[in-house]
């Protein structure tokens, strides 16, 4: 069995849902792996309120087990904590790094976010190309805008208008499988 490593903030974690485990957009990737008869296994390695910063300090726990396919999906929170975001893109990087220098033939999945509206503009442009930079840098998989079509629809995210809900996370599943599937079938 081959694994799959989700390693996130609490988009990744499933915050606020009733049951993260069937609910996340790693337990829906984990359930279309199921339904393509794939020999994988999804780990969601997802902390509610992680930074860049956080994520650097734990990879190496996540990366002390087989690693086949590396999904990362981190940032907002740096930026909702005043970080810079040449901190952010150097913290990332080095996870990045991290992850291939343990596992070469890893296969890689950058999940990119872009801010709401309620940050001002330059930076939100910086935060936005970080992401795009990230993937021109390294080989991987990109989805530039992981929330496109949940970020500010009322119905797809809780209360707080911050985390998906289960049915945005459905949403966010069905983006992301077409750009995931690859990595596992080649």
């Amino acid at each position: 069995m081959k694994h799959v490593l989700f390693f996130g903030d609490s988009l990744t974690a499933g915050y606020g849902l009733t049951d993260a485990s069937k609910e996340s957009f790693p337990a829906l990737i984990q359930q279309k792996i199921n339904a393509a008869n794939l020999p994988y296994q999804v780990t969601n390695a997802g902390i509610s309120g992680d930074t860049s910063a956080g994520g650097l300090a734990r990879i190496d726990y996540w990366t002390s087990r087989t690693v086949d396919v590396f999904v990362l999906e981190l940032g907002i929170n740096d930026v909702m904590r005043g970080v810079p975001v040449a901190s952010t893109l150097k913290n990332l990087q080095s996870i990045i790094e991290k992850v291939k220098a343990r596992y070469p033939s890893a296969k890689l999945a950058l999940m990119g976010m872009q801010l709401p509206g309620f940050i001002p503009g330059t930076i939100a442009t910086e935060f936005h190309t970080l992401f795009s930079k990230l993937a021109a840098t390294y080989p991987m998989a990109f989805v530039p805008f992981f929330l496109e079509g949940v970020m500010g629809v009322s119905h797809l995210n809780l209360q707080d208008g911050l985390h998906p809900s289960a049915k945005g996370y459905q949403v966010i599943a069905d983006k992301v499988w077409p750009v995931i599937k690859p990595l596992l079938t080649a």
